[in-house]
């Protein structure tokens, strides 16, 4: 089994809020969200916690696909833009790589193409798969 399908079977959260998987290769990866009412907070804008599901779902297939395990041991998001509806897509990229750590950095687009948050994570790379 493939990143991209472990991460679309497994990731059960992210399957319940909607988040899907796109595409995985070596330290990449894209996901989309399509913003109903279930993501909206209390003003009617798109939950941060929504996006940052999305944000979180690229990061953790990226920094697993390079077939060692890996876990976030710190993230960082800034919102930069409040949404409504449409479609948002995340794509995460890899900025460094070590035996034990990798930094990843995560950008969510509207339809538009506009950044409408950054995020940065660190992974920890536990052990090699067998």
């Amino acid at each position: 089994m493939n990143t991209l399908e472990k991460m679309t079977e497994n990731d059960k959260f992210a399957k319940h809020v909607g988040v899907r998987l796109l595409e995985v290769s070596k330290g990449y990866a894209k996901a989309e969200l399509t913003i109903d009412e279930r993501h909206l907070n209390g003003l009617g804008i798109a939950h941060g916690g929504a996006i940052f599901t999305l944000a979180d779902l690229v990061f953790a297939a990226a920094s697993n696909s390079r077939g060692t395990d890996a876990v976030a041991i710190n993230i960082n998001i800034s919102y930069f833009k409040a949404e409504r509806e449409g479609r948002l897509t995340a794509e995460a990229n890899e900025i460094s790589l070590n035996h034990k750590l990798a930094t990843y950095s995560i950008f969510v687009f509207n339809e538009a193409g506009e950044k409408i948050a950054a995020m940065q994570g660190t992974a920890f790379r536990k052990s090699l798969r067998q």
